[in-house]
């Protein structure tokens, strides 16, 4: 299976609630690498690099977020290849 990279934005109440922290925990679990950090338009980022089958997984993770977010979107586009190591929680 190939690695592939996304990136992109979820929205809805998701900062404030944990959101951040149980990504990162998620992405761990599901052997993802990356990052997750807070917008200030109240949107929460992410970029997820791994093996399709791990991404499909975590985005359909992000759809639900952690019991205390309400997910309202999550809108994610391939980006370029970025080799990074581990899954960090960033701002």
């Amino acid at each position: 299976m190939s690695e592939i990279c996304v990136q992109g934005r979820v929205r809805g109440v998701v900062q404030g609630v944990g959101f951040r922290q149980a990504t990162v925990r998620e992405a761990n679990r599901l052997g993802v690498s990356g990052w997750v950090r807070n917008e200030e338009d109240g949107s929460v980022s992410v970029l997820l690099c791994g093996p399709e089958d791990a991404l499909e997984a975590m985005t359909g993770w992000l759809r639900r977020g952690p019991r205390t977010a309400k997910v309202e979107s999550v809108e994610l586009a391939g980006c370029l290849w970025q080799d990074i190591a581990g899954f960090v929680r960033l701002g």
